[in-house]
């Protein structure tokens, strides 16, 4: 679940199929497949992509805007004082065939099939596409709340985790609040009070703590709540932030030192300034393989694909969803150039990992639609759980072709781009 601000770097020995031209001496016969974004499912589906198509026929280019992988998932580690592994793209994608771009997505036009980047080092770089792989992910969103963008801090993505980071190394006392009763709050909140126990604190929740866990998820996480010294204060949806203080609904003003703000997710904006079909909150609609019910050259992945999943609800914007839609595209992608069996694999839920600082946890098992059941994991185990998966993630995407069967198939027809284009269209 990423968005343009992490990163690809480009390099020597991927250049070649950088720009709008593909690999240098076979460029007439390639087709051109663009990836926008490196988070989880962008990247994935870019590995997965090279493992599955032959090289001579397609030309494989990943847009990002930073130099290596950011695990998004471990951005309130980040920010609370823990080091990361760098994970430089440079190195994950040598090798594979990937090309590399570096640089910002400014604009897409899927009616001329082009996508503008400003590059890192100050180039306008346009690059044309046969097929499209939108994964630019999502951001944080201060839901338009007065004073959550000037006051409150974000951990969305790393700029923001860093500059969280900054303000608490700083912070000698006082109250570090955080606004948000989802999952990125909870782990938010229990990694700060776990990592500072000389700061007080607080969380404040629009609901209940944990209310769509279940009885003995809620009662875990009040368990450890009360054990960091956590003060909560439930429903209590923040109506304004200000620099010292946030103010509740009902009147309430809460002090603050420092103010992190986890209420939510709002993706990228490009994808509504196209002729993509969107929803009202920008995300791209798509079919059951990720294709654009729009565009058919376009497919998304990640944060950015308004998916339905069982129960005809949609996907929640999730690594557990990126990552699984990200294989979903790359197979239906592969299958529709090579004339295979297009994939109807379902997207379903089995668990959702918590992590209450490096020393508990808590795995809530879940409907295939994500609705809690009464079994869960607690305590060491679940945050040992919660470091493999985490770990997992990371190494699925820092090793992009293994894994997947080494024959790599050819195009129908190796035709011309743009013929490959209409094959691809007509083929669904």
């Amino acid at each position: 679940m990423q968005h343009d601000t992490q990163g690809t770097q480009g390099t020597q020995g991927t250049q070649g199929t950088q720009g709008t031209q593909g690999t240098q001496g076979t460029q007439g016969t390639q087709h051109r497949i663009v990836v926008l974004g490196a988070g989880y499912a962008g990247a994935v589906a870019a590995g997965r992509l090279a493992k599955r198509l032959h090289r001579d026929d397609v030309a494989i280019t990943l847009v990002n805007a930073e130099p290596d992988f950011v695990e998004r998932v471990r951005m309130h580690q980040l920010a609370a004082g823990q080091d990361l592994r760098p994970r430089p793209f440079s190195e994950m994608f040598a090798g594979t065939g990937v090309g590399l771009e570096l640089g910002r997505v400014t604009g897409v036009d899927v009616d001329r099939k082009t996508v503008a980047v400003a590059g890192t080092d100050g180039r306008a770089v346009e690059l044309e596409y046969d097929t499209l792989v939108y994964a630019l992910g999502s951001g944080g969103n201060d839901n338009g709340v007065p004073g959550a963008a000037e006051h409150a801090h974000e951990i969305a993505g790393r700029p923001g985790a860093l500059r969280l980071r900054e303000r608490l190394a700083r912070l000698d006392a006082g109250r570090a609040v955080v606004v948000g009763g989802g999952l990125t709050g909870l782990e938010a909140a229990t990694e700060i009070a776990e990592a500072r126990p000389d700061l007080d604190v607080a969380l404040a929740a629009r609901g209940g703590l944990g209310d769509w866990l279940s009885p003995k998820g809620r009662a875990h996480l009040h368990k450890v709540f009360g054990r960091l010294g956590i003060s909560l204060h439930e429903h209590a949806a923040v109506t304004a932030v200000e620099a010292d203080r946030v103010t509740t609904a009902d009147g309430r003003d809460i002090p603050a030192a420092v103010t992190v703000w986890a209420t939510g997710f709002a993706v990228h904006p490009i994808a509504q300034a196209t002729a993509l079909e969107v929803t009202g909150s920008g995300r791209i609609v798509v079919d059951g393989t990720m294709r654009s019910v729009s565009h058919p050259d376009v497919y998304a992945i990640g944060d950015a694909a308004m998916a339905m999943g069982p129960g005809d609800k949609p996907l929640r914007m999730s690594c557990a969803s990126g990552t699984p839609a990200a294989w979903l595209a790359a197979d239906a992608i592969a299958a529709r150039l090579t004339g295979g069996k297009v994939p109807t694999m379902p997207i379903r839920y089995f668990n959702q990992c918590i992590s209450l600082g490096r020393k508990e946890g808590l795995i809530q098992y879940v409907t295939a639609d994500d609705r809690a059941v009464n079994a869960a994991l607690t305590g060491r185990l679940a945050a040992v759980y919660k470091e493999l998966i985490c770990k997992g993630a990371a190494w699925g995407v820092a090793h992009p072709t293994l894994g997947l069967p080494t024959r790599r198939r050819r195009t129908v027809g190796r035709a011309a781009p743009a013929a490959a284009g209409s094959a691809v269209a007509a083929s669904a």
